[in-house]
């Protein structure tokens, strides 16, 4: 088995992923109450020796929904009739989550407002002002 790529720096050997097979929810007659296509795909993230402390915790901050309370990882997926199709749909998922968690976020730039966008603000504050303002009692002139 050949190691699985997440990052350029990151690379994790498959037999760090454990593979489970289990009966498919939904629709589909006879063939899918006799056949286990759903696959479950667990990572345990917090005993991994693929991963610097760093990593392990930004991925069980990040993936804390898919994580259990051991640090496990768990991806599961029944779209496709064959087992196979879904080994490698959940693989691809859980990939696609490491990737994401492990991925830094950038941080914003300030800008600053333009003076069209100013003068947008100054003239929608003035005409609800206006509006505010022929609000209230009618005076009578008598």
């Amino acid at each position: 088995m050949e190691p699985i790529i997440i990052l350029p720096d990151l690379t994790i050997p498959e037999e760090e992923f454990t593979y489970t097979a289990s009966r498919a929810s939904g629709p589909g007659g006879q063939h899918v109450n006799t056949t286990s296509s759903r696959i479950t795909v667990r990572f345990n993230a917090a005993a991994s020796p693929s991963l610097n402390e760093w990593q392990r915790a930004k991925i069980l901050e990040k993936l804390s929904g898919y994580a259990d309370k051991e640090g496990i990882v768990a991806v599961s997926c029944e779209t496709q009739r064959s087992q196979h199709a879904n080994r490698r749909e959940a693989l691809a998922r859980l990939i696609s989550l490491l990737q994401r968690a492990l991925k830094p976020r950038i941080p914003r730039k300030p800008t600053r407002p333009t003076l069209a966008s100013k003068v947008r603000r100054v003239d929608s504050k003035k005409r609800r002002s206006g509006i505010k303002r022929t609000r209230g009692k009618v005076a009578d002139n008598d």
